[in-house]
This record gives structure tokens, sequence and C-alpha cells, in this order.
């Protein structure tokens, strides 16, 4: 049984997310646009709600924000909501029945990001912590949410490979004869 969960979209989940937790504290952490770490992360996981809907969104989303907190020490579950905040409101997306172009699947992700990262905060304010929201967070979510457009052609594909998920074929009608 755990054998066959791990062969599922749950194991590369794992191995998708320890790949970019270490990416991110590792490499990411000396690139600091405007004194932001770049939320790779949280990015793949509003890309999974973009490309695999609300539920594969928010099953990204916690996987990976269960990952992160277990990598950084952060409180168990806090990034699992945030980040499956951003894969939900990536996953907004669907609501298109279309395949969307490259730059509709950007802003998706970008919204997805901003509101996961505008999240965190405030989560972190209801269990206690003070000094997170300020005029700071204005900057911090604007380059999660810019850093997140650029990524996202990239991390739209590794999530339709995670998660299995086959481009949708886009049909135009019949002509009329």
């Amino acid at each position: 049984m755990i054998l066959g969960v791990l062969r599922g979209p749950i194991g590369r989940l794992i191995a998708v997310g320890i790949i970019l937790l270490a990416i991110q504290n590792s490499l990411l952490i000396d690139v600091k646009p405007a004194g932001v770490v770049i939320q790779v992360m949280l990015a793949f996981s509003a890309a999974a709600g973009v490309v695999g809907g609300a539920d594969s969104g928010v099953l990204a989303g916690f996987v990976l924000g269960i990952l992160y907190d277990l990598g950084t020490g952060t409180p168990l579950g806090l990034s699992a909501l945030s980040m499956a905040l951003a894969g939900l409101v990536g996953a907004s997306m669907t609501l298109l029945n279309i395949e969307p172009q490259w730059w509709l699947n950007a802003i998706f992700v970008a919204l997805g990001s901003a509101a996961g990262e505008l999240a965190n905060p405030l989560l972190r304010t209801l269990i206690g912590e003070s000094g997170l929201i300020g005029s700071y967070l204005i900057t911090v979510v604007a380059v999660v949410a810019l850093s997140a457009a650029v990524l996202s052609p990239l991390l739209t594909r590794l999530a339709r490979w995670a998660l299995r998920i086959s481009s949708a074929e886009l049909r135009l009608p019949e002509p009329v004869e």
C-alpha cells in the first residue's frame, strides 16, 4: 500500500519537493531581489493548481508545505496551509475550458503565489508571532509574484510531469456544411 502511494503523484511530489527545497535553500538563498528570497516551492504549488485544478494544487501545496516546514523548522503545517492556498488560487485557471497561453499561466501562477505569500504572515500572526505585517510585505509579495511568473513556464511543465497530467487538447468546432 505504501509503495503504491509512493509510485503515484505523492511520491513524485516528494521527490520534486526535496529537490526544490534544496535549490531554494542553497542556490537561491544568495539571489535576493530587493532582499526577498525567491519562493520556488510556493510557485510550484500555484503551477500545479494551474495545470491540474484545485485538487492537484492543494495536494501539491500540502505535500510541499509539509516538506518546507520539516526542512526549515517553521511550525509544522503552517506553510502547508499557505502553499495549499496558492494551489487553490492558481486553480482558478481551470475555470477556463481551453488550454491557456503561457502568459495566462504566468499570470495565474503569480496570483496564486501572491495569495500564498500574503497568507503566510497572516497565519503566523494567528499563532502569536508579531511584526510580520508591515509595508515591507508589499515588496515581498510583489517580488514573489514576479519571480513566480518568470519561473512559471518551467514549473508548469514540471507540475505536469509530477502529477502525471497530460496537456489538454483544444478541439475546434466542426464546420457546418
